[in-house]
């Protein structure tokens, strides 16, 4: 009966007073576990950090392919090549001459940090909070509970600092080891961070007394960055959180003794001059970003790609940026209350869950589109294929499937052609994926579509499409490798095929079965070896694994980033590497090293198709699919893109609050027959008690 005094609100999650509020909300599985630049790696922590946090350089929102373009920098730096003698090289000059390549980055004038305590100065210009007793942190939980906040303008030095960070030894950033090999000096400081650690455990390190000498301030808003010898990708990583700023003064207010404990540390309270603010973080429960009140001067873009304009996503040209004052973020574990919440409205947007694909999706003749039931709603579907590959891997130090004979090479040719990928992207993955052709998924340049891009030792292009080749034929090249019918020519013993796995991953037991099922098609046996996730690495790590499943998400949108997966340098047994197929190809690795350190030509195209022709022939990976994201957005949220490689997409995007509201007023319309159902329900069940308690009074009162 209390209920139905609330109207028409009582199954609304949120405050009634965030109704009219410019509020997006969303939701989030998985926690982040770090908010420090100098450590974010993943995708859940990137889905908040990359909305605080402003580095130099960022991807335009629209352009594919993706395309580099300022964000605290004034533009994107074109390197100066020097060699070992100091002097300046033309731009063309050959790989093997240039020693050096040299970045120089200049700040917008007048960007400013987020407020914060860590600025605030007293009347003698001291920081206020620079010297807390533990006494005075005793009432001290969140970075609201002090009073008092500022702000100031970054500065070169600012992102200089956090350069140094990388090479902290308390931090253990995931990039140090490949930074300290191409900035110069790093590696010597990390060295020098890490003696200085060693004689003063546990105490601050002031980053300003310790030099980096390939890293040098030009200007209060210019600094210059030496790279060893030449790699354009660079310029990818200053779009990424590692080389976003952190000001001396904030490291040094989350130093001071006692702040730890409470978890007020810069990896759980981000300091940043992007257009959102970390307000609120309980990763179990919510986490919320409010408008960065600093930020100034970005405007949403004017150009993107030929039918974003039919799209609306260029409706808002030149207007400035953030649209959304607030973003409130609700932990989901299950996918079903999430999915149900955003049905509501109560959610801007949402996945598809394998569960509720049929209810979102439907597929004919026409390809993929929405439901009735979405349509109904007013429901958009976007869709992406991601900067990513899937992959059954060969060990190449296996005396089986692994040496580089063109025997081994037919062998594996042939499981790669009995291994049907459109049945797997079709029966497990609900058709959102694609075939992989080569290491490189679309949107990456050297990506190509059509009869030039296939795998010609898998495909055949007939009618204008690829077409997988038949088992009978990889039933002939298991011959020629030595297999005929399945077993050892000389021998006669059969072919018996491990595949190692994690349990839960590709050890589940439906796909482990359909896997089997394709290896019989060639007459081969195969042996699930399923272990734990660490027993698996360990596997890779000393060799001993002969096929396995393995993925790779692109950090930035090159090529280099995913042929560096099989180059020699980068064996998983005799390096250490990510090569977890330990594949050697001199001849690959020659073009690698050309390849890498161009620019995007036709001569890198053609280097990048011969590099190809290579992995295709050797086959020590199934290049087995790329994934597709599909994506559900409300009608009232605008501007929304799916780019995978681009991650600061709040600010783009905007609310039609009205809409929002009368949908989900009539989407959430109370039932109130139950409850009066209840009610007479209840009137029945009282109404003989009472009666009989009365015929007592009564009895008794004549008594």
């Amino acid at each position: 009966m209390l209920l139905t005094a609330c109207g028409d609100a009582w199954n609304n999650p949120y405050p009634a007073r965030e109704a009219a509020e410019n509020v997006l909300y969303s939701a989030f599985i998985d926690r982040p576990k770090h908010l420090d630049p100098a450590l974010c790696y993943t995708e859940d922590e990137y889905a908040f950090i990359t909305q605080i946090y402003a580095p130099p350089l960022q991807y335009h929102y629209l352009k594919r392919p993706y395309a580099l373009v300022p964000a605290m920098a004034e533009r994107v730096p074109e390197p100066e090549f020097y060699d070992a003698q100091g002097r300046r090289l033309p731009a063309n000059a050959p790989l093997e001459q240039v020693a050096e390549s040299v970045y120089e980055l200049t700040l917008k004038p007048g960007q400013r940090y987020q407020p914060h305590p860590a600025f605030a100065r007293d009347a003698a210009g001291n920081a206020l909070y620079g010297s807390l007793t533990r006494a005075e942190l005793a009432d001290k939980f969140v970075i609201g509970d002090f009073p008092r906040t500022d702000t100031r303008e970054m500065t070169a030095a600012d992102y200089i600092y956090q350069i140094k960070r990388l090479a902290h030894p308390r931090l253990h950033s995931p990039i140090f080891g490949m930074m300290a090999e191409k900035i110069v000096g790093l590696k010597e400081l990390g060295a020098a961070l890490e003696a200085a650690n060693r004689q003063k455990p546990g105490a601050w390190l002031d980053l300003d007394a310790y030099p980096l000498t390939g890293v040098t301030e030009i200007t209060p808003h210019a600094w210059r960055i030496r790279i060893k010898g030449r790699y354009p990708q660079f310029a990818y990583w200053l779009a990424m959180p590692f080389f976003a700023p952190v000001p001396r003064e904030v490291d040094r207010f989350f130093s001071q003794d006692g702040m730890g404990e409470k978890n007020l540390t810069l990896d759980w309270w981000p300091v940043g001059s992007g257009p959102y603010m970390l307000t609120e973080n309980d990763p179990n429960r919510r986490m919320t970003l409010e408008r960065n009140p600093n930020f100034q001067g970005e405007t949403y873009p004017c150009e993107g790609e030929a039918a974003d304009a039919a799209k609306g996503l260029l409706a808002d040209c030149g207007k400035p940026l953030p649209f959304i004052d607030k973003a409130v973020f609700v932990r989901e574990k299950e996918a079903i209350p999430y999915w149900n919440k955003f049905l509501q409205g109560y959610y801007d947007a949402s996945g598809i869950a394998s569960d509720n694909f049929d209810q979102a999706v439907k597929i004919d003749v026409g390809g993929i589109g929405l439901s009735d039931e979405m349509q109904a709603r007013g429901i958009d579907l976007l869709t992406a294929v991601r900067a990513s590959i899937f992959y059954m891997g060969f060990n190449m130090l296996d005396p089986l499937v692994g040496d580089n004979s063109e025997r081994a090479a037919k062998l594996r040719q042939a499981i790669a052609i009995a291994v049907d990928q459109e049945e797997f992207i079709s029966i497990f993955l609900n058709g959102r994926g694609i075939p992989g052709m080569s290491p490189l998924p679309p949107g990456i340049f050297g990506f190509e579509e059509g009869e030039s891009g296939i795998n010609p030792y898998v495909y055949d292009w007939a009618a204008g499409k690829p077409r997988r080749k038949s088992a009978a034929e990889a039933r002939r090249l298991l011959a020629e490798a030595g297999w005929p019918d399945g077993r050892n020519a000389q021998t006669g013993e059969p072919l018996v095929l491990n595949l190692d796995t994690t349990i839960g991953g590709m050890g589940d037991k439906a796909r482990l079965d359909w896997l089997t099922r394709q290896f019989r098609k060639i007459d081969a046996q195969l042996i699930v070896r399923a272990t734990d996730y660490n027993r698996f690495q360990d596997k890779l790590k000393d060799g001993s694994t002969q096929m396995f499943f393995l993925g790779w998400n692109a950090d930035y949108p090159d090529p280099e980033n995913f042929f560096f997966l099989l180059t020699s340098k980068e064996g998983r047994v005799k390096h250490g590497g990510e090569n977890h197929a330990n594949y050697e190809n001199p001849a690959y690795d020659r073009l690698f090293s050309r390849m890498k350190a161009m620019d995007n030509t036709p001569d890198r195209l053609a280097l990048i198709r011969d590099m190809n022709r290579i992995l295709q022939h050797d086959a020590p990976w199934i290049f087995s699919f790329h994934p597709q994201t599909y994506l559900l957005t409300h009608a009232w949220l605008k501007n929304r893109k799916p780019g995978d490689s681009i991650n600061n997409t709040l600010k783009y995007q905007r609310l039609d609050n009205a809409l929002r509201a009368r949908a989900r007023a009539q989407w959430n319309t109370p039932y109130h027959a139950p409850l009066f159902l209840l009610l007479i329900l209840l009137l029945l069940l009282i109404w003989p008690a009472a009666r009989y308690c009365r015929l007592r009074e009564q009895a008794s009162g004549m008594g």
